[in-house]
């Protein structure tokens, strides 16, 4: 965050940022998460997801940024998988985006590799920082501030205990479609825009239960459920990606599985994930509108954080209105 006043391309205003996700905390290429990859609607620029689409594994850290600085970060990802394999002649880095060019000077695509290695440095699975945080900086999301949210699920069957995990990078939604918990909110509550564009959300989706490639694209797939619920519709130029990945199967760089589960969830038990990943896609979304605050950017453009309080009032009334019914 820099600068303030009239866009001057290169030097801003800046209102941009980088997050990074590390599927564990290990050489992720020489250790290689199954992962899959959902394309809901696919205006966008992410890098490295038709091979995920092909082999079926990640094989870099994921990051998240601004459109227009998605080969910056990518540029900067080889860097760091090559410093951390010598010999190495090739590598997919995997970068998705959304745009943040109403409150940032996009052009000047600002992110360098200081912010790329800061990211992958700090991230933590202590503290998951959600709002106006790395890529969330310059996101807005049904109208209101957006940024990253986060949430997830304990999955239980009669056999396991598993986690599903989501974190969303929201920079989509029109106003008055903007859902908690099926109470239509925006109708309500809308923000005041000069601009209203028809935005992308990165959906990433973790587990750490056993699942081949294949499994965890039909879990994928249900994350767009979860986008539904909190009132997205995929609109003509929006990007929706998401991108699902388990650390309980891992393969190594030759194809040989180097953490072998015993087995994998019997097909069946996907249902409980499938809800899950819908529930927690869901709350993930609301979490980035609730978690963001007001801010404002180039030309003073401004996105306003969402009010809390008015948003407590509508779910109430709306409540003791059902309940009265």
């Amino acid at each position: 965050i820099s600068g303030s006043g009239q866009l001057e391309v290169g030097t801003g205003p800046i209102r941009t940022g980088v997050t990074a996700i590390l599927p564990h905390e290990g050489n992720i290429y020489q250790d290689r998460p199954c992962t899959a990859v959902h394309i809901i609607n696919a205006y966008g620029k992410s890098t490295g997801l038709p091979q995920i689409e092909e082999l079926g594994h990640l094989e870099t850290p994921i990051l998240l940024t601004g459109t227009l600085s998605v080969w910056n970060a990518a540029n900067t990802m080889v860097d760091y998988i090559a410093e951390a394999n010598p010999g190495l002649t090739t590598v997919n880095p995997v970068v998705g985006e959304c745009n943040d060019g109403y409150l940032n000077d996009i052009l000047g695509r600002h992110i360098g590799p200081e912010h790329v290695l800061d990211a992958l440095a700090n991230a933590s699975n202590s503290e998951i920082s959600e709002g106006n945080v790395g890529a969330g900086v310059g996101m807005t999301g049904f109208g209101w501030k957006g940024g990253i949210g986060s949430s997830s699920r304990i999955v239980t069957g009669e056999f396991f205990d598993h986690t599903i995990g989501v974190l969303v990078l929201t920079n989509t939604g029109s106003p008055e479609e903007f859902r908690i918990d099926g109470i239509p909110v925006g109708r309500e509550l809308t923000p005041q825009m000069i601009k209203e564009p028809d935005g992308s959300i990165m959906i990433i989706v973790a587990t750490d239960a056993p699942m081949t490639s294949r499994q965890l694209g039909r879990v994928a797939k249900r994350a767009g459920f979860g986008l539904a619920r909190a009132g997205g519709t995929a609109s003509h130029g929006s990007g929706d990606f998401v991108i699902a990945f388990s650390n309980g199967h891992r393969i190594s760089p030759s194809g040989r599985r180097s953490c072998s589960p015993e087995s994998f969830i019997p097909e069946p038990e996907l249902s409980r994930f499938f809800s899950a990943t819908i529930d927690a896609t869901e709350e993930a979304i609301i979490n980035s509108i609730l978690k963001a605050e007001t801010l404002t950017g180039r030309d003073g453009n401004t996105r306003v954080g969402i009010p809390i309080d008015r948003v407590r009032e509508i779910i109430k009334l709306n409540s003791r209105n059902n309940a009265g019914g």
